[in-house]
């Protein structure tokens, strides 16, 4: 058997390398614009809403505060009216009761200028009457009674009686008839009264008649 030897020979293949153009894939740098999106986080979701209030809700609280101002003006102007309108009700009230209590002053006016005649009557009487006589003494006691009840029951209701002497002639109450000179008197003074006067509650319903003095000449 014959015996075959193998020689191995190797294959040299040449080492070629490939040289492959060095072709770097240029790919065109384009800086690709992202927008710029801010992610909305809860920090930044609260933000932007107040943010937006700001801008929004002051012209609204302008507007209140506005409002406030005029509503308190108008309240002002309600209370001012107010108290005008009691104020003025008060004025009537007091004036209504001016005029009862002048109404009811002067209610018995006329009917005292109607009893001033009989006052003066009694007292006519009672001047003229004699008192040294004792038949007389009974009636000239009834008309001192009548005459002082009848004056007792018109002071109650503010009848006043004029009729001192030797006191300055007063104007307002006095009605100068004569003058009459006179040492014991100053000048200008009332003297006699002839006839008495009557004031009814600070009112003049009849002057004194009287006789004034003057310096003797």
């Amino acid at each position: 058997m014959k015996l075959t030897r193998r020689t191995e020979t190797a294959e040299v293949v040449p080492e070629t390398t490939e040289v492959v153009p060095e072709t770097a894939e240029v790919v065109p740098e384009t800086t690709e614009v992202v927008p710029e999106t801010t992610e909305v986080t809860p920090e930044t979701a609260e933000v932007g809403p107040e943010t937006v209030e700001v801008e929004v809700v002051a012209p609204k609280d302008e507007r209140i505060k506005e409002l406030e101002v005029e509503l308190a003006q108008i309240q002002q102007r309600e209370r001012d009216s107010l108290l005008r309108a009691k104020a003025e009700i008060e004025n009537m009230r007091r004036r209504s009761q001016i005029e009862v209590e002048k109404a009811y002053k002067f209610s018995l006016e006329r009917l005292a200028s109607e009893l001033l005649p009989v006052i003066d009557n009694l007292e006519r009487a009672l001047e003229m009457s004699d008192k040294s006589n004792s038949d007389l003494a009974s009636t000239i006691e009834g008309i001192e009674l009548t005459l002082k009840s009848l004056l007792d029951a018109v002071r109650k209701f503010g009848l006043e009686v004029v009729s001192e002497t030797n006191i300055p002639f007063n104007p307002d109450v006095h009605q100068a008839i004569t003058m009459q000179e006179s040492e014991e008197h100053e000048p200008n003074h009332v003297i006699i009264v002839m006839q008495k006067g009557y004031i009814l509650n600070g009112r003049l319903i009849r002057p004194a008649m009287v006789t004034v003095s003057k310096a003797k000449i």
